[in-house]
């Protein structure tokens, strides 16, 4: 038997037929719009230079030569280190972000 032998739909499934599918296309081409503009927005993120962080230069903190350091510590932006220099035990305070002495404190030993 061939599809010959269907009977033709009357007027108003036919209606309901033709919404159905242009409802099918719309839904089909903004899925497709939806997709290529997540695309474009990932590769458009990937490939631009621009709002990179740049490399964090290196930094580094000069300690007294012969410094032994005891401890250290990390805080609102400080960086404190515990050092023994010739016997003495002294605290150095850093600025966390630049590494420049902000304070030094001597302890005394009794």
């Amino acid at each position: 038997m061939s599809g010959d032998t269907e009977k033709p739909l009357d007027p108003e499934s036919a209606r309901v037929v033709a919404k159905v599918r242009r409802l099918m296309m719309i839904a089909s081409l903004t899925t497709i719009v939806a997709v290529a503009a997540v695309i474009a927005v990932i590769g458009y993120r990937v490939f631009r230079d621009e709002g990179r962080a740049a490399p964090t230069p290196a930094v580094s903190a000069v300690l007294p030569s012969g410094a032994k350091v005891l401890s250290s510590a990390i805080g609102e932006g400080r960086l404190v280190l515990t050092v023994e220099i010739d016997g003495a035990t002294e605290l150095l305070s850093f600025d966390i972000n630049t590494l420049r002495l902000v304070a030094r404190t001597r302890l005394n030993q009794r």
